[in-house]
């Protein structure tokens, strides 16, 4: 079809914006929302992670948090095999996580699994270093290890301690957010003095993934291709089987010519290669056939999903924050990038003393209302 567009000189028509839902028979089981960005817009900000849940879905949302994405998804008549082949194939190569992940989580997997995803010419970390320098910040290098509450004229006041390659110094803040997972596995926890009742760390762990690039010939045959000219994919996700990796893609520059083609898939092309662990030797010649060059990332890349209970919050003192509370729901850069604007518009609002901006029931009425 796209040839025939192409062919004839046609364009492709204009997208109009529309929301879509899934209707159980009785009731809508599934909405498409973009509420939070209207409440944003209005300066509204919520002080913990089931409250702003809570503003979207109501109870619903919240229990997506606490049911399965295999459970949910059977419940509206998906098929197991749909799940065992499709969805968890897209949550190894998401989350490393299986179907019995929460629902609400997997739901961001599934919806980056439609082609919709887009990126940013020159990489998407130009997204970050050009926020910092529109903001004209004072960064300073350093790794903060501990947040000690203080008081002047009664209001709160954060010392906070640092360390770099100068030695130990400190600062003090009427506002700090921190911008960094909180929980025992993570060697740069943060140390909190001072504050009564004390400052929880997260108790559970985050999932590990690591990235190889691989500059190499792909082994075809594994796939079930013998002939490398026909084999016909630029990305594969798997299924429980094989273990050693979660997907293998592709990948191209940061920056694409006009005159950029694809390899072949016979050539030698750059691969990423997701897994759980790094791959092992035996592991890279299973996948390719000989390569240049390998290099491996590994970190901590999100929460493992469903290992807590409860929800945290962004609002740890009265003005300390934290904006990472909302990846225990879900994660993603547009998860984070709502999380921040949340934060800010939380510490402002607190700052002002505008309460009535602040954890505030049916919102979408108040919203529809200013409107």
């Amino acid at each position: 079809m796209q040839d025939f567009v192409k062919h004839l000189g046609l364009k492709h028509r204009r997208e109009v914006v529309g929301r879509s839902a899934i209707f159980g028979g009785e009731n809508f089981v599934l909405e498409e929302t973009d509420w939070i960005y209207k409440y944003q817009a209005h300066g509204y900000a919520f002080s913990g992670v089931e409250e702003l849940l809570y503003s979207l879905g109501e109870s619903s949302f919240i229990n997506m948090t606490q049911r399965s994405v295999a459970e949910s998804l059977l419940q509206v008549g998906v098929t197991q095999r749909f799940i065992d082949d499709i969805v968890s194939a897209v949550l190894r190569a998401s989350y490393g996580q299986s179907a019995a992940m929460p629902a609400f989580a997997g739901a961001m997997a599934l919806a980056g699994a439609q082609g919709i995803l887009w990126s940013v010419e020159g990489g998407n970390k130009l997204v970050c270093s050009g926020l910092l320098k529109l903001t004209k910040a004072n960064v300073i290098h350093a790794t903060v290890t501990s947040v000690t509450l203080q008081h002047t004229e009664g209001k709160p006041l954060y010392l906070v301690e640092y360390e770099n390659e100068a030695g130990t110094s400190f600062d003090f803040y009427d506002i700090v957010v921190i911008a960094t997972p909180l929980h025992l596995d993570n060697s740069s926890t943060i140390a909190f003095e001072g504050f009564d009742p004390p400052i929880d760390v997260i108790q559970d762990s985050f999932q590990p993934t690591v990235v190889s690039l691989v500059h190499g010939y792909l082994n075809s045959s594994y796939f079930g291709f013998p002939d490398p000219k026909l084999f016909p994919f630029a990305s594969i996700l798997t299924t429980d089987f094989p273990t050693f990796f979660c997907a293998l893609d592709n990948i191209c520059p940061v920056n694409i010519s006009t005159n950029f083609r694809r390899k072949q898939p016979q050539e030698a092309a750059v691969w990423r290669v997701q897994s759980p662990k790094p791959l092992l030797r035996s592991q890279l010649k299973t996948l390719f056939r000989s390569y240049y060059s390998v290099q491996t990332a590994e970190w901590q890349a999100h929460p493992i999903h469903g290992s807590r209970t409860t929800l945290p919050r962004f609002a740890l003192h009265d003005q300390l924050f934290h904006l990472n509370a909302l990846e225990w729901a879900a994660s993603s850069v547009e998860v984070m990038a709502v999380a921040a604007k949340n934060v800010a518009l939380l510490a402002y609002n607190r700052w002002y003393q505008d309460l009535d901006k602040i954890d505030q029931k049916d919102l979408m009425h108040k919203v529809k209302t200013e409107l």
